[in-house]
């Protein structure tokens, strides 16, 4: 024990030295740090940030004997994957790799002590072909499957799942979700897969040949079950456009469904599956009870479909997710305070996650992804506003904590700290928001970033676009205004109806205390968002033309009308709930249509003083491409500088990491021409 802190001692006993091979430290609780030095070095060039991830998953062992982590060792264009095997009793001595050749992977998790399974991608090209009577050949086109491959920890033998159904394989292009990993039973695991007429079964399937039986037949709108000791107690049904999702549930053993609620998907989803109770016929679900402004994890009776009072709950913090051990078991609930947080169910865990986060400086989220059911052995994944994701080992008995594997070697002397700001409104009210600071820290230039959703929020983890803006020798704010998620009912409340408004004027409050705290440039600040973060882009610049020196939307919306008609043609669930939950936070046209005339940049593009860059996916589902279309139109009309990037095969933002590192360029050649 003393040589391992004499080790780590020796090497700085710092975070960036431990994920250089350091090793492992002792005694975390009485851990005193060296202060950093407060000189910062220039910013990392923009391609640094686009660097492929390496470790791409850390995962323990049920037992908690053995460490997998997943490794991608090639290039995008060409692919190498690896698995490290790693002795839990001695995590720093030599690894063991299987090597899983020329492929893609993309996740991992133990099926058993003995066998992992591994989620590939594989990518391949049509045949190049001519249409019958034609001479011109039409190119081919790339596709991609995903596959899961039983790999043997101990052999390195590779099976693949469903691998005696060849014609199976061959016309289905997604079987890589395992759905349970069925604990009590070494040798199998529930998947799911299409049947042939295009529905979703769910099938048990042996890890140790690939042989699968399918146990349960969905509907056509199938996309999910949750199961409670391997039978499928939970079912979720989805709309066309993938926005709304129906529940239904059963008892062990029933046969019938009955319907629990349905949900949104993507905005403001209000109900979860969080895991098994050691009580047949009772799980564990996140849901917001009526007339409560928190979202808690409680108990759910599968029979009378009656949910019981929280478990964990926090004043205005809704709950992230609920924590378990290798079995199942319940440990906790995730909050987001000041930083990530737990409410444990063992308050002995406690201490150890205060320990963690001490040890990364409380700089860092400590996500705890694999506990052992003795509570001894833990992987964390810790990622903050400087660190792009590492996964680490901490046993408790022997306190250890070792590096296993990071996403990205970035050197956080050359990254932007960040810190939070208590911003008072013009109205009362009090808002966080998160600054951060380029490299240096030098006053300069602020590039506000208002999040999208709305009903989402930012967090104090690592973002690539932040930390890309901030390379540039600027600052960069991120405000959690009111009608942001996370924060309670209550808090989204405040920004129903206010888009135009209150939404814009915290934005507009967050932006002046920060350049009168730090003393920025007010002359040079630009606005940048995706989603509602590209409406509040575009409507800051129209409220505010004397503020902001150039507005970048990405996917926003411009015309709140032509959005709200766009919305309730396209709902094609009953009753149409997707259009009524935006009519309640949007506005009803039918009602207020003058105030949502007001609050559209599209019909006020003459207000706007500042050079504007559209972007959109053709195919985005959430905003149309529309929008931005006419947006630029409207813009053109009045005579302002626009520019309208449509990006091909691409929906809401979700384009690939090359795409992004191109578009990145050009967010960054316009910001600093506004800055020039």
């Amino acid at each position: 024990m003393k040589s391992r802190f004499v080790a780590a001692t020796r090497a700085a006993v710092s975070r960036r030295a431990l994920l250089a091979g350091a090793g492992a430290l002792a005694g975390l609780a009485g851990l005193v740090r060296p202060d950093r030095a407060a000189a910062r070095a220039a910013g990392l060039p923009l391609e640094a940030f686009f660097v492929p991830a390496r470790t791409l998953a850390v995962s323990l062992s049920p037992s908690g004997r053995r460490i997998a982590a997943l490794e991608q060792i090639g290039t995008e264009a060409d692919p190498h994957g690896i698995i490290d095997l790693i002795e839990a009793d001695d995590p720093e001595g030599q690894r063991r790799r299987i090597d899983l050749g020329a492929i893609t992977v993309e996740a991992m998790e133990w099926a058993s002590d003995s066998r992992l399974l591994v989620r590939v991608a594989v990518t391949q090209t049509t045949d190049s072909r001519s249409a019958a009577g034609s001479n011109i050949r039409q190119q081919g086109v790339d596709y991609t499957s995903r596959r899961i491959l039983s790999v043997g920890a101990d052999s390195g033998d590779v099976v693949v799942m469903f691998q005696d159904q060849r014609s199976r394989l061959r016309r289905s292009l997604d079987m890589g979700r395992v759905v349970d990993l069925l604990p009590q039973d070494p040798d199998h695991v529930l998947m799911t897969a299409w049947e042939r007429d295009g529905v979703l079964g769910l099938h048990r399937v042996n890890i140790n040949d690939g042989a699968a039986e399918r146990i349960e037949r969905g509907t056509p709108s199938t996309y999910a079950w949750r199961t409670q000791n391997g039978w499928p107690v939970m079912r979720h049904d989805i709309n066309s456009r993938g926005t709304m999702e129906s529940v239904y549930a059963r008892g062990p053993g029933e046969s019938d469904w009955k319907l629990v609620r349905r949900t949104r998907v993507i905005d403001a989803p209000d109900f979860a599956w969080v895991g098994e109770t050691a009580r047949p016929g009772v799980v564990l679900v996140s849901a917001r009870a009526e007339g409560e402004d928190v979202e808690s994890v409680r108990e759910m009776d599968l029979g009378s479909l009656v949910v019981g009072p929280p478990l964990n709950s926090r004043p205005g913090r809704d709950v992230l997710y609920g924590l378990k051990d290798s079995a199942g078991l319940y440990l906790g609930a995730a909050y987001y305070g000041a930083r990530l947080e737990y409410d444990f169910t063992e308050l002995a865990l406690a201490g150890h996650h205060r320990a963690l986060n001490r040890f990364f400086d409380d700089e860092c989220d400590v996500h705890l992804t694999d506990i052992d059911v003795a509570r001894n052995r833990f992987i964390a994944f810790v990622t903050g506003p400087r660190e792009p994701g590492a996964w680490f080992f901490y046993d408790r008995d022997a306190r250890v904590i070792v590096n296993i594997g990071s996403a990205r070697d970035l050197d956080p002397d050359r990254l932007g700290e960040t810190g939070t700001l208590q911003v008072q409104t013009r109205d009362g009210a009090t808002i966080e928001a998160y600054l951060t600071a380029p490299p240096g820290g030098a006053p300069g230039p602020l590039v506000v970033l208002p999040h999208g959703g709305p009903e989402a929020r930012d967090l104090l983890e690592w973002d690539r676009q932040v930390q890309v803006l901030a390379a540039q020798g600027w600052w960069v704010l991120r405000p959690n205004f009111r009608g942001s998620g996370g924060y309670g009912l209550d808090f989204a409340r405040q920004g129903w109806t206010r888009w135009g408004d209150r939404m814009q004027e915290d934005v507009e409050d967050s932006v002046a205390r920060a350049i009168g705290l730090h003393g920025l440039d007010a002359g040079r600040v630009a606005i940048m968002g995706t989603s509602y973060g590209g409406y509040a882009a575009l409507m800051g610049a129209v409220r505010r033309p004397d503020l902001y020196k150039a507005a970048i939307a990405i996917c926003g919306v411009g015309d709140l009308v032509d959005m709200m008609d766009w919305e309730r043609r396209e709902d094609d669930t009953p009753g149409q709930p997707i259009y009524e939950f935006w009519t309640r936070r949007i506005g009803d046209p039918d009602v207020i249509r003058p105030a949502l005339e007001a609050a559209s940049p599209r019909l006020r593009a003459a207000e706007i003083a500042c050079p504007v860059l559209l972007v959109h996916g053709v195919e985005d589902p959430i905003v149309p491409v529309i929008q931005s279309r006419r947006m630029r139109d409207a813009l053109r009309r009045a005579g302002r500088s626009v520019e309208l990037i449509e990006v091909p095969d691409a929906g809401h933002a979700d384009w690939e990491a090359g795409q992004e590192q191109a578009l990145m360029a050009r967010y960054v050649d316009l910001l600093r021409q506004a800055f020039a």
